[in-house]
């Protein structure tokens, strides 16, 4: 059983308008990522994927990255629409996470223009901001949207959601 869709207010997108299969698009808000106090993302231009049920999930080029601090993994998954992901350990001082963001170095025809481009998980990050709003990271810790006051859901990923 699907859920009870939130009606979006003035300046507000219901992740069930978004479509499945997922869109990708340019944005210029203001992405930040914070990890152990150093700012490792500052750009206006990112990618964003949008999937129905889902938060936006950010894509950040990597000339936009402080790449020293990001550390290839073996881990891989694979995503219907996008392909096989690789991941990155972070590790900034004495502090890290492992597999805390992804990337598709050779993505579907629909997703290339997001080769390379890394996403973050916001539950491993000390904060991820989008236009200086810090984020909540998408529920269940499998996804990796960034949830901010212009977006509705109910998400996926929230107890019973698996089925959606």
């Amino acid at each position: 059983m699907y859920p009870q869709r939130i009606e979006p207010q003035p300046g507000q997108e219901s992740v069930w308008d978004y479509p499945r299969p997922p869109r990708l698009e340019d944005t210029n808000k203001h992405i930040q990522v914070i990890f152990n106090g150093v700012e490792i993302v500052n750009t206006r231009h990112a990618k964003r994927v949008l999937e129905t049920s889902h938060p936006p999930t950010y894509y950040i080029s990597p000339t936009d990255i402080k790449m020293e601090y990001l550390v290839l993994t073996p881990q891989s998954s694979f995503c219907e629409w996008k392909g096989r992901s690789g991941y990155y350990t972070i590790r900034v001082g004495e502090k890290e996470v492992q597999n805390a963001a992804w990337f598709y170095a050779s993505p579907t025809r629909a997703f290339a223009d997001i080769k390379d481009y890394v996403a973050f998980y916001a539950h491993f990050m000390d904060a991820c901001y989008v236009d200086g709003e810090q984020v909540e990271p998408q529920p269940g810790n499998f996804y990796g949207g960034w949830i901010t006051s212009d977006v509705v859901g109910p998400f996926k990923g929230i107890p019973g959601s698996w089925g959606w």
